[in-house]
């Protein structure tokens, strides 16, 4: 794919995330796990469920931020639904590693958030992309402190 596509596909991407984020709202009956980023203020509250199996049955976030932290969560919760914490933790190492610009083997698990890899070219951005990703594993944190 030409670099103009990819560029304009990423664009797109990005945009439609944040314009119409997937799974935002909350979860009845679930606590939120708040994050911020004092760099630039983005702010989230993420809503986690997961099943007797420990699979994450159901996820939302609430947030207040810049379109790639929008478009991040949006992106991440389609991603993780229906998987297990094993892989949820890989999915999110894989995309902080992405992001700083490492190299993966493949991104092909990373669906639409591996359109995310040029933040690498903005170091000030890596925080945006990586707060609901940040929430994730902290909400993943505090569900097993709490047995759940």
């Amino acid at each position: 794919m030409a670099l103009s596509k990819l560029d304009s596909l990423y664009r797109t991407l990005v945009a439609e995330h944040s314009r119409h984020p997937h799974h935002q709202g909350t979860l009845s009956g679930v606590e939120p796990i708040h994050l911020n980023n004092p760099t630039c203020g983005d702010v989230i509250q993420l809503f986690l469920l997961k099943d007797e199996e420990g699979r994450i049955r159901d996820i939302s976030f609430i947030n207040s931020g810049c379109s790639i932290s929008t478009a991040s969560a949006s992106m991440m919760t389609d991603l993780v639904i229906g998987k297990k914490e094993e892989e949820v933790r890989a999915l999110a190492q894989g995309f902080s590693d992405l992001v700083q610009g490492l190299e993966l083997s493949s991104t092909d698990q990373l669906g639409d958030a591996a359109f995310l890899s040029g933040v690498a070219q903005f170091p000030q951005r890596i925080k945006c992309a990586t707060l609901a990703w940040n929430a994730l594993k902290k909400a993943m944190e505090v569900n097993e402190t709490k047995g759940k």
